[in-house]
């Protein structure tokens, strides 16, 4: 018998082994591709996040985790472009036309209709529908429109914000809405600013304490969980601090401007509040458009990844504002390729906050919040908020002769001025449309003369008129008059403002009435105008900033059901040649500090 080499033998074996594991791979291989179609790790609730998102990121193309970083308006989305492209967010952007006298079922419809397009995409990637809800669900008719954050801030009530924002998640779920652009954590330094009323207070430690917002949008974070992205319930939304960075800075005030402020100023001044939102699981940040220091926030690599997501170690994912890609280079939409950075940790970020917040295992809203809308509770709650944010200025001529609280029980009393009788003017920009509306057609609520009527005696007779004629007041026996002026609706560039006076009629209104009868002014306003000329004519001041739908708050403290509580949360300056002046500056001479206001107490008469 012929003899074989051991060490060819050897070799042979080797060959075999290495087929036949080749083989079993192989077999294996198209074993597993048989399960795959039957089992897709991403759509199994069981399996960790993690392990979703790796699974999911495997099966996308290139022109899918594009399309997952697209957010289009609503008024843009066709059948097409979601089932084809399965576009990965759509929001109600700030100029899309109101939807007034729409129910919350047809919003839900419309909402189902676009998931139902993305399910029927070829991975079946559930889309999220954002808007801006900044003082309650602010775009939809019937919601309930809470005290901007000017005002808001002057309660320096956590507890309060929490309240409001669970109160904001339950209205916009009942419109069928995952996401919220909220809160803005900005600090405004200067209320030239058009978005200055969007702002809790010039102190950052104010704007810190209002951050708890958060928990109530988006629930209470569990503490092994601080700093980790989070949505505590079917009834919570995701939410989005906003402006990222220094946009309460510019110089001057003038919108989408440059912040020009040292790394110690940025970080003590505008960062504080995005800490806090981190620290609180906000799932998203919105970029600012403004610049620092002459570099555009939307291409700031150090501050967006450096920063933001190295050191603070943020999880959740940064989105542009309206256009703010498009707005990098110049001409506008020239570049996205320099626009778009880290695209593909971009998906990831986006898909981990989808599967957070359920959407891949429960994508499609239903009816359950339907009734929260508007309800009674949440007004309730939005006129506690009034009662808490007004600021009582001055109370009477002489300090031991106070003006407030006012008699229900009267002969005649006088209501007049461009804001007493105008839903639209009391709830300000944001509201129903990008810029705010006039009138009291648009949505529903309670005005101030709607308040006033509601609280003084039966047998007291009221006299509403806009601008009354002194000769009419003086021959009408008024015992006491109401005069509410101030700003007309703004948003954002519209709303900077070089002068800051109260635009006329108003401070000719006040000087007829208040130069005849005894008078309280009420200034309703995004931020403090110049009024130091016409203080000497009021017996009593309030700043009811922009306090929304329920105006019955006004009354409320004006009659003393309540007592003024609001201490400034922003300085009151004397003139605009004074801006910016801040609390601390070295030159403060302010008309009222910082911090300042009067209380009462509740005194039923």
């Amino acid at each position: 018998m012929k003899r074989i080499n051991s060490s060819v033998l050897l070799v042979g074996l080797a060959c075999l082994c290495c087929w036949a594991a080749m083989t079993e791979a192989r077999l294996s291989r198209q074993h597993r591709k048989l399960e795959d179609k039957e089992y897709m790790a991403y759509k199994d609730p069981r399996q960790p996040i993690e392990t979703r998102i790796n699974d999911l990121m495997d099966r996308m193309t290139l022109d899918e985790k594009v399309a997952q970083m697209a957010q289009l308006d609503r008024g843009s989305v066709t059948e097409e472009l979601m089932k084809e492209h399965n576009i990965g967010s759509v929001l109600n952007g700030g100029e899309s036309l109101p939807r007034v006298g729409l129910t919350a079922y047809e919003d839900i419809d419309m909402i189902n209709k676009f998931q139902n397009w993305s399910l029927q995409s070829r991975l079946a990637i559930p889309m999220v529908y954002g808007i801006d809800a900044v003082h309650g669900h602010n775009n939809v008719y019937k919601a309930t429109l809470f005290p901007h954050n000017v005002g808001l801030g002057v309660t320096r009530d956590p507890d309060l914000m929490k309240r409001i924002g669970a109160a904001t998640a339950a209205e916009v779920k009942a419109t069928g809405i995952q996401y919220v652009f909220s809160p803005c954590v900005a600090v405004c330094r200067d209320p030239r600013w058009g978005r200055c009323y969007e702002s809790f207070s010039e102190d950052p430690s104010i704007v810190r304490q209002m951050t708890e917002i958060i928990a109530g949008l988006q629930g209470e974070v569990p503490a092994e969980q601080k700093g980790h992205p989070y949505i505590g319930g079917k009834e919570k939304v995701a939410g989005c601090a906003k402006h990222y960075v220094g946009d309460g800075g510019t110089t001057k005030g003038i919108n989408e401007n440059n912040t020009a402020i040292d790394r110690n100023g940025l970080l003590e001044i505008h960062m504080p509040g995005y800490l806090d939102s981190i620290d609180k699981g906000v799932c998203s940040i919105m970029v600012s458009y403004s610049s620092l220091n002459g570099v555009k926030m939307h291409a700031n690599h150090d501050l967006v990844t450096n920063y933001l997501k190295n050191t603070l170690k943020f999880k959740g994912f940064v989105i542009s504002d309206w256009q703010g890609v498009d707005k990098i280079t110049y001409p506008f939409h020239s570049n996205y390729t320099y626009s778009v950075l880290a695209g593909v940790t971009a998906v990831y970020r986006i898909l981990r906050i989808k599967f957070i917040m359920g959407l891949f295992d429960n994508p499609m809203a239903d009816y359950t919040f339907v009734d929260r809308l508007g309800c009674q509770a949440h007004r309730d709650l939005a006129r506690e908020a009034v009662r808490k944010s007004l600021v009582l200025l001055k109370n009477g001529k002489k300090p031991d002769t106070p003006f407030l609280p006012l008699p229900k029980k009267a002969n005649r009393i006088l209501v007049a001025g461009t804001h007493a009788n105008n839903l639209g003017y009391q709830c300000g920009g944001w509201s129903i449309t990008w810029q705010g509306v006039s009138g009291n057609n648009n949505t529903v609520g309670t005005t101030i003369l709607g308040g006033i009527i509601a609280t003084v005696y039966a047998t007291t007779e009221v006299v509403h008129s806009l601008n009354p004629d002194p000769n009419f007041i003086k021959s009408s026996n008024i015992d006491y008059a109401i005069v509410a002026v101030g700003e007309p609706p703004y948003a954002e560039t519209k709303g900077d403002n070089l002068n800051l006076t109260i635009p006329e009629p108003g401070p000719s209104i006040i000087s007829n009435v208040c130069s005849v009868v005894k008078c309280v002014v009420i200034v309703v306003s995004g931020r403090p105008l110049v009024i130091e000329p016409y203080l000497p004519m009021m017996d009593a001041l309030v700043a009811a900033w922009l306090p929304g739908t329920e105006g019955q708050g006004v009354a409320d403290v004006l009659f003393g059901d309540y007592g003024f509580t609001g201490k400034l949360a922003r300085t009151w300056f004397k003139r605009v040649d004074q801006l910016p002046m801040n609390v601390g500056d070295k030159n403060y001479d302010p008309l009222f500090p910082f911090g300042f206001g009067i209380t009462t107490e509740p005194h039923m008469r």
